[in-house]
């Protein structure tokens, strides 16, 4: 007995239909497209991960422009590939990214190992559909992917029942995906998958009025696309609180500490976050018993994934701070080193006046969302 649903369409013919309309009405000028190399394929592949073409397309520019190979990215500080990343959000993605071009060059002697899925998928940050992704568009090899558009074409085109990601519907959508991966032009089917899915098939307001499959798709003909597919059970999300200490010196730099390499905001450069005002009261005490707090700014919500962070920017001033530490350092607001910076705090930095104005003068604190 097979997880697969029954298949609507022989593998040929949803190949020609998808095909066709991607020679007609896919995208063939994306960056990563010229020269697909599995590095540049890889770099774009990760970035790509929950986040929109053209949110991607200025950070992969830049990105290939200061690391061209995996040599230059495995030699970078993770600050600098960090500071590359700012605004891209879900950071462990650059985390991983740098370790695992220090595999590929440490391990694999700077060559992909885009010969097998399993060694590809074992690199830190990959998983096998990035890996599948990797290999059928940088060697033309045959290689299944399964990346969030293709389960919503795929769900919806077969009114899969289910939470994609429950391990059994999950199956059904490999089964199926596995069914119609052909055996050649494997670089424009495994585009085409994932431009049916993020330019007709979309989550909000899908275009069945232009898709190749409207009159096969079971969804569609239900008259309930939207339904498909179905969303991750909810839980309330919690809501935590933390104050970000704004500490100036008299020269106007701030202060920043860099977080620990897991966690929140893991390896960028932060502001010091405490939870409670007493957790802050006892730091500054042992690190700066001089300085001059103002009023806080209004506080501003940060959305991750699976929590809310309200956060609370607390402005202080102290004409010196003696031994900082290796995992702290002053900035200049305006320029703070090419550092990798949470969102939130890169937009603090920039909202923030010459220490000299008051508090009041300074503008309210941004909203933001990861």
């Amino acid at each position: 007995m097979t997880d697969m649903p029954p298949a609507i369409l022989s593998p040929d013919t949803f190949q020609r239909r998808l095909l066709d309309w991607f020679d007609a009405h896919g995208r063939h000028d994306l960056p990563w497209q010229q020269d697909r190399s599995p590095y540049r394929v890889w770099v774009s592949e990760v970035m790509l991960q929950q986040t929109q073409v053209a949110t991607v397309i200025p950070y992969f520019e830049r990105f290939m422009a200061r690391f061209p190979d995996v040599h230059a990215l495995a030699a970078a500080d993770q600050d600098e590939v960090l500071h590359l990343w700012t605004g891209l959000g879900y950071y462990a993605r650059g985390r991983n990214l740098h370790k695992a071009a220090r595999t590929v060059v440490e391990e694999h002697g700077g060559e992909f190992p885009v010969h097998s899925l399993e060694a590809m998928a074992e690199l830190p940050g990959i998983g096998r559909s990035t890996a599948g992704a990797v290999i059928a568009q940088s060697t033309g090899r045959r290689a299944v992917i399964l990346d969030g558009n293709v389960k919503r074409v795929l769900t919806r085109l077969h009114a899969v029942e289910g939470w994609p990601g429950r391990p059994a519907v999950e199956r059904r959508l490999w089964a199926l995906a596995e069914h119609y991966t052909p055996e050649t032009r494997l670089v424009d089917f495994t585009q085409a998958m994932m431009d049916l899915g993020a330019t007709l098939c979309r989550r909000g307001q899908p275009d069945c009025e232009r898709c190749p499959f409207a009159d096969v798709c079971r969804a569609h003909a239900r008259g309930e696309p939207r339904r498909f597919p179905e969303s991750k059970p909810k839980k309330a999300t919690p809501t935590r609180r933390a104050t970000l200490l704004m500490l100036q010196d008299a020269q106007g730099r701030v202060l920043l500490e860099q977080r620990p390499s897991s966690g929140l905001w893991g390896g960028l450069w932060s502001l010091p976050q405490f939870e409670a005002p007493h957790d802050l009261q006892a730091w500054l005490d042992q690190h700066a018993p001089a300085a001059r707090l103002d009023a806080p700014w209004e506080a501003f919500t940060h959305v991750f994934s699976h929590f809310r962070l309200e956060i609370t920017p607390q402005p202080a001033r102290v004409s010196r701070l003696d031994a900082v530490g290796e995992a702290r350092r002053w900035v200049d607001p305006a320029e703070p080193d090419g550092i990798g910076l949470a969102a939130p705090v890169k937009g603090l930095l920039d909202a923030l006046r010459p220490f000299t104005l008051s508090v009041q003068d300074a503008p309210h604190s941004p909203s933001s969302q990861e």
